[in-house]
């Protein structure tokens, strides 16, 4: 199998070398990186560009969007400018551009792709430096791998209808692969250094979205109470509670586009339903 990787980079010169030398230490390469210089005023494009000079399966790709960083949107619409350029593929794989991965990420997440051909996605765990040492950064399910480093197989990512340029795209992912009978992996053992917080770059007029998200994948009002509160606890701001359940109101008072249909909306609250029983029941 073949992997080719998308990397949307916005501003991210501190950390996009970093990135690339762990990709080019990878027991196993990489096919295509495409890196996708998303309106940077810093050193980004020339840190790729550099780099591409040095490996051949590295290109880079311009995309003028605007400068304002809403979750979701942004980073998915230089997704798919760089997706467009790629060859063919088994795996494509939507990484950020400030990660350092471990070298045997890729031979690894390949290895459970090929073991089991109903895994639609896998990956590892994200780690953030606290006071010298990396923890686990604890704001997801175990069982849900990070946006920041998804791996798909073609057929997988062809039939969810590829990512959807909205808050939510990384959650509504992998409930529509479950939707479709596909597994879901993850992978303890692979542990992938987290350079900047989650959410540094999100402005305050991003608050609202994570609420409107909740509405658009069709959670509805109870689900997304539960979840609000738990997200908000989780990112030790209580007070988000109220934004996310804003965002829902509004979403659903302006009948916002949802991501899913209603049948994938009810498989999904059923979803929501039975796992939250399963941890009540323990």
């Amino acid at each position: 199998m073949n992997y080719c990787i998308v990397m949307p980079a916005h501003n991210e010169s501190a950390f996009l070398k970093l990135t690339l030398d762990s990709l080019a230490d990878q027991t196993l390469l990489p096919k295509q990186v495409v890196v996708v210089n998303d309106n940077s005023t810093d050193n980004t494009a020339a840190i790729a560009t550099e780099f591409a000079e040095q490996h051949p399966w590295v290109s880079l790709v311009n995309q003028a969007s605007k400068a304002i960083h809403l979750p979701g949107s942004k980073v998915i619409l230089a997704f798919q400018k760089g997706l467009e350029t790629l060859d063919d593929y088994d795996i494509i794989v939507k990484l950020d551009a400030d990660l350092v991965l471990p070298e045997d990420y890729f031979e690894t997440v390949l290895t459970v792709f090929m073991d089991d051909p109903k895994v639609g996605m896998a990956g590892g765990f994200a780690y953030i430096e606290k006071n010298g040492d990396w923890i686990l950064e604890n704001l997801t399910d175990k069982d849900h791998i990070r946006g920041a480093f998804k791996a798909y197989r073609k057929a997988c990512f062809e039939q969810i209808g590829g990512l959807k340029p909205a808050m939510g795209w990384d959650t509504v992912d992998e409930l529509l692969a479950k939707f479709y009978g596909w597994k879901v992996v993850t992978v303890p053992e692979l542990k992938v250094k987290h350079l900047k917080p989650t959410g540094a770059n999100y402005n305050k007029a991003a608050r609202y979205k994570q609420g409107e998200a909740f509405y658009a994948l069709g959670y509805g009002f109870w689900i997304t109470v539960i979840a609000s509160a738990k997200l908000a606890m989780m990112k030790k701001k209580p007070l988000l509670f109220l934004d996310y359940m804003n965002g829902f109101w509004k979403a659903k008072m302006g009948k916002s586009a949802m991501l899913v249909t209603e049948e994938q909306a009810k498989f999904i609250r059923g979803y929501r339903w039975k796992k939250m029983k399963g941890k009540l029941l323990g």
